[in-house]
C-alpha cells in the first residue's frame, strides 16, 4: 500500500506538486476552497497592479523620478491614526527572521527575541516541499506539536514556555505558486501562503493570546496595500473573525513605497501594526527603479550605508511617519553571523551591529531585526539601554524634514574591481544555494537572502550598461565580467573545496547570473526566472 496521500480537490483546483505524508492536511478541500475563493476575487486586481508597476517603470526609464503623490496630499496632511495594536505586539525591540524549516522555527522562537518572522519569501527557496512543510511546521507550532528530534544527530528541539511572537511573511505580489492551478491559472504565491496560514492558524493563534500577524513584502504603492486590506477583510469575513483581527507590518523595501508611507498606513489602518526598513531590498529597488538614469549609479555596495544620504533620509522619514500615525517603526536587518575561530573578526562584526542598533534606537526606531540567535543579546542590550520603555511612539521626530531630493541623494564613494568581483562571487553562490532549496545562506560571515543577490547582479548590470570607470582606470564592461566570472568561480571552488563545488548546481547558477547581469533589459526579479528551475 502506498503512503502517498490523495487530495479531495474543490472544483476548478489542480495541485501539481508531489504529495508527501501530511500534505493532505494542509491542502484540505476546505483550505484549498478558501484559497481559490481569494484567487477568484482578487487575482485580476493583483495582475492589474503588477501591470501598473511595468507602466511606472517605463516612466522611470524615460527619466522621471519618484515623487510624493499630488492626489493623496489630503491623506498625508490629514489627522488620523491606525487602529489599536494588540498587547503582544507592543514591545518588538528585537525581531529575528528566518526560513520556515522546523529547526529554524524552534530555535528562533526560543532565541530570546520578542518576535520571530517566519519567512516564505526572501529567506526561503520556494521549492514546493519547502512551502508546504513550512505550513505544516507553523500549524504544529499552534497545535503545540513543534517539538522534534533531529534524526541526523539525535538532538531534541523543544519549545520554551514563553516563545517569541510569530509573524508570517508570505511571498510578494509578483511571485506565482505554479503547483496550484485555479480555473486554469497559476495561483498567487501571496494568496497561497497567506490563505493556507490564516485558514489553519488564525483561531488557534487567537486562542493562545496572540493573533494572525503578517509582514507584507515588496509593496510598491498604496493601491497594493489596499489590495492586501481587501484580502484581509474578505478572509476575516469568511472565517468569522472580527474585522481588524489580522495585523500587518509592511516592509518599505521599494523606492516608490518610500514616497507613499502615509498612504500605505492609511489603506491598512484597521490592520496596521507598523512599517519596517527593509534596507537590502530597498538598495536593490533604488538601483532597479533608476537603472536607466546614469545620475543614480551607486558606489560599491559596502559603501551604501544606513547612516548616510538616501538611506538615512528614508529611515528618518519612516520613523516620523509611523509615530505620527500610532504605528511602529522597525529598523533594518543585521545580517552578521558569528565568525568562528577568529575572535578579532567576531568582535569587529558584533561591534558593527551594536553601532548600527545604537543609531536605530537613538533615532527613534521601536525595534530591529537580526538574522542569527547570537545577535539577539547584542541588539537587546542596545534597545534595553536606549529604549527602557516598550516602544518609542512618543518620539515624534517633528525636527525631521525629508523631501524628494533627500530620498534620491546618492552615496559618494568608490567603484572598484574588487567590489565588482565580490558581487559575482556572492551573487552566484546565493543563486546556487537557492536552486538547491536553501533561501538563507551564510556567505563570508553574513546570512544572506535573495536581496543580496539582487543587489549584486543589479550593480553589475548598471556598471556594465554605463561602462563605469572603476578605480585604477579599468572599465566595467561585458568583457571584464566575462574575464572575472571564471576567475571568481575558481576562487569559490578553492574556498568550498572541489568536491563540494562539483556537487552543487553551479553551472546553472553561473549561467543565470551571467544572463541577468548582461541582459539588454533589466529583469525585475531574479527569483522569477530562477523559479522555473525549481522542483
Amino acid at each position: 500500500m502506498s503512503d502517498t496521500p490523495t487530495l479531495a480537490l474543490p472544483a476548478g483546483v489542480v495541485v501539481k506538486g508531489a504529495l508527501q505524508p501530511g500534505f493532505e492536511q494542509i491542502l484540505s478541500t476546505e483550505a484549498l476552497g478558501f484559497v481559490a475563493d481569494l484567487h477568484r476575487r482578487f487575482n485580476e486586481t493583483r495582475k492589474r497592479l503588477l501591470a501598473l508597476r511595468t507602466e511606472r517603470q517605463k516612466r522611470f526609464d524615460a527619466g522621471e523620478t519618484p515623487d510624493f503623490l499630488a492626489e493623496t496630499r489630503h491623506i498625508r496632511e490629514g489627522d488620523w491614526t491606525v487602529a489599536p495594536i494588540p498587547a503582544d505586539l507592543l514591545d518588538r525591540r528585537v525581531e529575528i527572521t528566518g526560513p520556515v524549516d522546523r529547526k529554524m522555527i524552534v530555535n528562533a522562537l526560543n532565541s530570546g527575541a520578542k518576535v520571530f518572522m517566519a519567512d516564505f519569501e526572501d529567506a526561503s527557496s520556494p521549492v514546493w516541499a519547502n512551502m508546504i512543510e513550512g505550513q505544516i511546521n507553523l500549524r504544529d507550532r499552534w497545535a503545540n506539536k513543534i517539538d522534534f528530534t533531529d534524526p541526523t544527530n539525535g538532538k531534541d528541539y523543544k519549545l520554551k514556555a514563553k516563545p517569541a511572537v510569530l509573524i508570517i511573511r508570505p511571498r510578494g505580489w509578483h511571485l506565482p505558486e505554479r503547483h496550484i492551478v485555479i480555473d486554469g491559472e497559476e495561483a498567487s504565491g501571496s494568496l497561497v501562503d497567506f490563505g493556507l496560514y490564516v485558514f489553519h492558524n488564525a483561531k488557534a493563534a487567537l486562542a493562545a493570546g496572540s493573533g494572525p500577524y503578517f509582514y507584507l513584502p515588496k509593496l510598491e504603492s498604496h493601491l497594493e496595500a489596499r489590495l492586501w486590506n481587501d484580502v484581509f477583510v474578505a478572509a476575516q469575513s469568511a472565517l468569522g473573525l472580527k474585522n481588524g483581527t489580522i495585523k500587518a507590518t509592511v516592509l518599505i523595501e521599494t523606492l516608490p513605497a518610500a514616497f507613499e508611507m502615509d498612504e500605505i498606513l492609511y489603506e491598512l489602518r484597521e490592520h496596521m501594526a507598523g512599517l519596517n526598513c527593509g534596507r537590502w531590498d530597498y538598495i536593490f529597488s533604488f538601483i532597479k527603479k533608476l537603472a536607466r538614469n546614469k545620475a543614480y549609479v551607486l558606489p560599491d555596495r559596502s559603501q551604501v550605508v544606513m547612516s548616510k544620504v538616501f538611506l538615512r533620509a528614508y529611515s528618518l522619514l519612516l520613523i516620523k511617519t509611523c509615530h505620527k500615525r500610532g504605528a511602529f517603526a522597525m529598523g533594518g536587518m543585521a545580517a552578521q553571523i558569528p565568525v568562528k575561530n577568529n575572535p578579532e573578526a567576531n568582535a569587529a562584526a558584533f561591534a558593527k551591529v551594536k553601532a548600527d542598533k545604537e543609531r536605530e534606537a537613538g533615532d527613534g526606531h521601536d525595534g530591529t531585526w537580526v538574522a542569527h540567535p547570537d545577535l539577539v543579546p547584542v541588539a537587546m542590550e542596545v534597545f534595553d539601554r536606549l529604549m527602557p520603555q516598550a516602544n518609542q511612539l512618543d518620539k515624534k521626530r517633528d525636527d525631521v524634514s525629508i523631501g524628494a531630493k533627500d530620498l534620491l541623494e546618492v552615496h559618494q564613494g568608490t567603484r572598484t574591481e574588487e567590489g565588482f568581483r565580490e558581487n559575482i562571487r556572492v551573487g552566484v553562490q546565493y543563486i546556487e544555494a537557492w536552486l538547491r532549496g536553501r533561501g538563507a545562506v551564510p556567505i563570508y560571515n553574513m546570512m544572506e537572502d535573495a536581496a543580496t543577490a539582487e543587489i549584486s547582479r543589479a550593480q553589475i548590470w548598471q556598471f556594465v550598461q554605463y561602462g563605469v570607470a572603476l578605480e585604477g582606470g579599468i572599465t566595467a564592461d561585458a568583457a571584464l565580467f566575462k574575464r572575472c566570472l571564471p576567475e571568481e568561480m575558481e576562487r569559490v571552488k578553492g574556498e568550498l573545496g572541489a568536491e563540494n563545488y562539483a556537487k552543487g548546481r553551479f553551472p546553472e547558477a553561473i549561467a543565470l547570473f551571467e544572463t541577468l547581469s548582461l541582459a539588454p533589459n533589466f529583469e525585475d526579479f531574479l527569483t522569477v526566472p530562477a523559479y522555473a528551475k525549481l522542483a
